[in-house]
């Protein structure tokens, strides 16, 4: 199976932790780190919306436990010193079952600026957002940030079930 579809299926599952809300979607993402190499991947943290206090999303969440968790990371399972989650960041990859989102009606930052100010590499998308509720332009953000968009195919129908889920 395509590596980026496996982490997108891990995202799926993420989405589906969460509980249902008929004003917002159902989303769920995986930060990987590709160190020390191209080839490495370390999965930092997940997380899906709704997840912490406060109508979250699963990128917010995913980037809060990523830095979270990364005394224990830094500190721990590497046999060789990893360098510090800011670092980090800049060597991952997001990925996520829908667009990050560009604009939040609830006022709270978008989580397309909280992965531009991370500083990620990379930002894998299994489906871009409907216009539910909103009219998004987070991969735009994202690309004119210089953060690169790679929209992973064959699971689109599924991300959109999820993220509609109401029950």
């Amino acid at each position: 199976m395509d590596p980026h579809l496996q982490f997108i299926e891990l995202a799926l599952a993420e989405a589906e932790k969460c509980i249902p809300s008929p004003t917002a979607f159902c989303v769920g993402c995986v930060l990987v780190a590709r160190w020390p190499s191209d080839d490495d991947t370390l999965i930092l943290s997940s997380g899906y919306s709704r997840e912490l206090p406060g109508n979250t999303h699963a990128e917010a969440n995913a980037l809060t436990k990523a830095k979270a968790r990364a005394s224990s990371l830094l500190s721990s399972e590497a046999t060789t010193p990893l360098p510090s989650i800011d670092e980090l960041l800049r060597h991952a990859d997001v990925y996520t079952t829908m667009e990050p989102c560009s604009i939040r009606t609830s006022g709270l930052p978008p989580c397309a600026d909280a992965l531009i100010a991370a500083k990620v590499k990379r930002c894998y998308i299994g489906v871009s957002e409907p216009d539910d509720f909103v009219q998004c332009e987070g991969a735009s953000k994202l690309v004119a940030a210089g953060i690169q968009v790679v929209w992973v195919k064959g699971l689109e129908e599924r991300c959109l079930e999820v993220a509609r889920r109401q029950g």
